[in-house]
């Protein structure tokens, strides 16, 4: 019998060495690609789900004169010509306003000045009164409306009490348009003023010491320097948490919801503190008007859109303003 002897060549040898190699290589290559996409992909998914379906959902309803039980029937915009014309959405819309202002700008002057002392006053236990500014923030909201509630009360409230002392007479807040809303106000500037200040302080320590030194050493007393550098340093900030103010502002809901419980969803019967989401409920789900209460969130997320359009336009010029 004759051997029979098989010579690889040099080129099929490197051809079958490194073909698996080749392919693990590409696969790898594949999965550190996708890789990210996957770590994202939970993210997106549940915004889908909860996020962008409801909202698109909600613009379809806005179409219909649809109580969700019976039939529905195609309206068009009626529901939003409706809207413009309904005495009841301007009243809330002015609510809104007026419960915003009166919270969002003693709120972020108190955060600001209390930013300004932490940062600057050498105290003993200075973590300690940092983290306790916060305490309002997680306190349930619930709890803090009720308690407020009680302060305000007409009969026995604490306040009224003082105001007896001091000869007035009695004054029922949660029946009058500016004391309910004093009375709101106070509970959200309460609750997000220990919030606004930690923001403000965070940005506050990244700004150098030296500018304040400096200053102190040209003669600038602790006005001129929370003027001219302290403000100046923290305008990005300040220009976000009045957007998110506005923003949680325009969304104010639980407050005047539990503050006046005997006016339930209109928050009195001359619906003094009624906000532009109680009137969202009061139509959803309290009259079962799916469709025109879906016109007021549709009128509160364009509300919402402007808002954060400004806030970009706002940031953009005071970055581009930076050397």
């Amino acid at each position: 019998m004759t051997a029979v002897t098989t010579t690889l060549s040099p080129a099929t040898s490197a051809g079958t060495t490194r073909g698996p190699s080749r392919y693990r290589h590409v696969q790898q290559g594949v999965r550190e690609r996708l890789a990210p996409y996957g770590y994202v992909a939970p993210f997106f998914v549940l915004f889908l789900i909860f996020g962008l379906f409801p909202l698109l959902f909600t613009f379809y309803v806005a179409l219909f004169d649809w109580d969700l039980i019976g039939e529905r029937h195609f309206v068009g915009l009626d529901n939003f010509s409706e809207l413009v014309h309904d005495p009841r959405f301007w009243g809330a819309l002015r609510n809104t306003f007026s419960i915003w202002v009166l919270s969002t700008v003693p709120q972020l002057l108190i955060a600001l000045g209390l930013a300004h002392v932490l940062n600057h006053v050498r105290l003993r236990a200075a973590t300690l009164f940092r983290m306790s500014v916060l305490v309002p923030y997680v306190t349930s909201v619930a709890a803090t409306t009720i308690v407020f509630a009680q302060l305000f009360d007409r009969d026995y409230g604490m306040l009224n009490w003082f105001l007896e002392l001091l000869g007035f007479p009695h004054v029922d807040f949660t029946a009058s348009v500016w004391g309910s809303h004093v009375m709101i106000a106070l509970m959200i500037a309460w609750r997000w003023t220990g919030y606004n200040t930690l923001l403000y302080l965070a940005s506050l320590q990244t700004v150098s010491r030296d500018l304040f030194e400096a200053a102190a050493m040209d003669g600038a007393n602790s006005w001129q320097q929370f003027r001219h550098i302290t403000i100046p340093s923290l305008r990005p900030i300040i220009v976000f948490t009045v957007v998110t103010s506005t923003i949680f502002g325009l969304q104010t809901f639980t407050e005047p919801l539990l503050v006046n419980p005997v006016g339930g969803l209109t928050c009195g019967a001359a619906r003094q503190c009624q906000t532009l989401t109680l009137f969202l409920y009061e139509q959803a789900f309290g009259r079962f008007h799916f469709g025109y209460g879906a016109a007021v969130a549709v009128a509160l997320f364009v509300m919402v859109v402007i808002v954060a359009a400004i806030n970009y336009l706002l940031v953009t010029r005071i970055r581009s303003e930076r050397p």
